[in-house]
Order: C-alpha cells, then sequence, then structure tokens
C-alpha cells in the first residue's frame, strides 16, 4: 500500500486508513472480539492510520487494546468529545453533540486529551483533530491550547473538523495543521468546492471520513426499514424514503459501471476517491472483517479515466 505524507511536518500515513465509527455501535450491534480483530488485521493489511475522531471512549479502549503491542505499526487519530465523564453519550444526536462541544472548548481541550490518553493506554497521539469552529471560541484560542498540548509531547500533530476556507486559513496561521477530516465521497463531494483547494493550497492532508456514504456506496443498503434501531443513520435525511429512491437510480449506474471492471461497488467508490489524489486518505469503517477484506483491495484498484469521468458526472459536485 502507498504511502502518504499528511501535512508538511512528517506526519506519514498508508494511502487507506481504518475508521472506527462502526465498531461504537453507530450502525448496528458490534462485537467486541470481532472488533477487535478487525483493528488488528487492518494493521496486517497494511493499514497505518486508525481514525477515532468519531469514535467513544470504550472504542479507545479497544484500539488502545489492539495497538498495544504494535504501537509503531498504528497513527492514531482522536479528538475530544467523545464522552461526558468517563460513561459513553449516545452515538447519534443532541446529547452527543453538546458533549462534543463542550470538550471541544478550548478550556475543556486539555482534559479531553488527557483522557483518551488514559483510554487509549499511549503517551501521545498521532493526530489530535480539533474544531475550532464549532464552539464559539476564538479560533485562535483553540489553536493555541491545541499547539500547547503540542509542545507538552501529548499530541504528535494537529488536525482539524472541516471548516470553510477562511477559518482553515485563520487555524493554521495560527499554528500548523497537517490535516483536515471532512466527509468526503463520491457521494458527497462538497470539500471539492473550497475546502480540499484550501488544503492544498496549505499543505495539508485529508482524512476522508464517511468514503462509503454511510454504506450507501455499498449497495446494501435500498430502504429504511434496513436500519435497526438505535441506528444512526435513522437520523440522516439522505437515508429517508424519498432521498434513497432518487439517490438509488444513480447508485445502479455506478453499479453497472463496478460490474463491467468486476468489481464490488464499494471498492469502486473507494478507488475513485484514492484516485482523487496522493493527499486523500479515506477511513472506511466497518465491524465485519470481510468487509475489510474487501476495502482493502480497493487500494490496488487502478481506473481508467474515462471510468473516473464517468463515476463524476453520474454523482456531481453538489450546488452551492
Amino acid at each position: 500500500m502507498r504511502r502518504v505524507s499528511l501535512g508538511g511536518q512528517g506526519l506519514v500515513s498508508a494511502s487507506l486508513g481504518l475508521g472506527c465509527t462502526a465498531l461504537t455501535g453507530a450502525y448496528g450491534p458490534a462485537d467486541p472480539d470481532e472488533a477487535m480483530r478487525v483493528v488488528r488485521r487492518a494493521l496486517d493489511g497494511g493499514v497505518s492510520l486508525i481514525d477515532l475522531i468519531d469514535a467513544d471512549g470504550e472504542t479507545e479502549r479497544l484500539v488502545g487494546k489492539a495497538v498495544a503491542h504494535r504501537r509503531d505499526e498504528a497513527l492514531i487519530a482522536a479528538a475530544p468529545g467523545s464522552v461526558r465523564g468517563d460513561g459513553a453519550v449516545r452515538w447519534a444526536g443532541s446529547a452527543r453533540r453538546e458533549a462534543r462541544d463542550c470538550l471541544s472548548r478550548p478550556e475543556n481541550l486539555g482534559r479531553a486529551c488527557d483522557a483518551s490518553l488514559a483510554r487509549l493506554g499511549v503517551e501521545r497521539i498521532d493526530l489530535f483533530v480539533v474544531d475550532p469552529g464549532a464552539t464559539g471560541a476564538p479560533i485562535e484560542e483553540t489553536m493555541g491550547v491545541a499547539g500547547r498540548l503540542q509542545d507538552a509531547g501529548k499530541i504528535a500533530h494537529i488536525g482539524v473538523r472541516a471548516l470553510d476556507g477562511d477559518r482553515l486559513r485563520r487555524a493554521h496561521a495560527a499554528r500548523p495543521v497537517a490535516a483536515v477530516a471532512v466527509e468526503y465521497s463520491l457521494w458527497q463531494r462538497r470539500a471539492e468546492r473550497e475546502l480540499l483547494p484550501v488544503a492544498r493550497e496549505l499543505g495539508m492532508g485529508v482524512i476522508a471520513g464517511r468514503p462509503l456514504g454511510r454504506g450507501f456506496l455499498t449497495g446494501r443498503i435500498t430502504s429504511p426499514v434496513q436500519l435497526g434501531p438505535g441506528d444512526a443513520r435513522c437520523l440522516d435525511p439522505r437515508f429517508s424514503p424519498e432521498n434513497l429512491e432518487a439517490e438509488l437510480l444513480r447508485l445502479r449506474d455506478a453499479q453497472r459501471v463496478a460490474a463491467e471492471m468486476d468489481v464490488g461497488m464499494g471498492r469502486l467508490a473507494i478507488a475513485w476517491l484514492l484516485a482523487r489524489g496522493d493527499d486523500i486518505v479515506p477511513v472506511p469503517s466497518t465491524r465485519d472483517l470481510v468487509h475489510l477484506e474487501m476495502n482493502l483491495t480497493a487500494a490496488g484498484i487502478l481506473l481508467p479515466e474515462p471510468v473516473k469521468a464517468h463515476l463524476a458526472r453520474t454523482f456531481p459536485l453538489e450546488e452551492g
């Protein structure tokens, strides 16, 4: 698997990472033993970046155990806001958003970082992703606190959640940013409009979260009735019956392309994203070893230019 430089400060990752959202139970029950095997198999397959940006405290503990004897193989990305105190907050909904916003405030960042270090059982977080635009505090204040955590050796590199271009420049001017974390997929291309160009201008890497559109781009979700109670996607308007019906027409067109190439739709979607640039690391999330294996093989797929262009037309860049 090829290597990717995230920012200009020496942070290097494999081109494909592992998202941990599915390990939290956000998309259905996750077995802890199977989750442990998923993390370790990802490392065996050449993955290095373990994305805990949207994980909960229990998942941080699980990943810490999984990488305990392989610390030099894993790049851990973590963020504040997953827990309140030491108890897990429901993955989706207002309670979790409030917890994230609270712990993302400058006065709470140090406590949040220390809590993640303790749960992970590590001395330093490789990439600590802060949210300087969400809490109403000055961006420079949030970045200043993150910089002090970096100076203290608690974090190696600073990342930020998606901001608009101007605020991303302000954050980077206050303290160098290695990578920006943003939802980016064939189904959600809004990052291309402003964020991706600015990140490239400033030399940042991009962590592409939800690269399979929360499972939509795998082709396995065709109706909201497939989503179980408590599934975070039940709160996502993109998975409403009306929206899915329209989007499935596009997906079927892309599935025909996948069939012609003899690859699965999910693999095609990841390969398309990998082809968007050497500074992009997709972090597909799964709790299933079979799905992990399919994701890993996407790193070896080379898409012809006509295929890339066809997919881009099928799922065009959103307006506005």
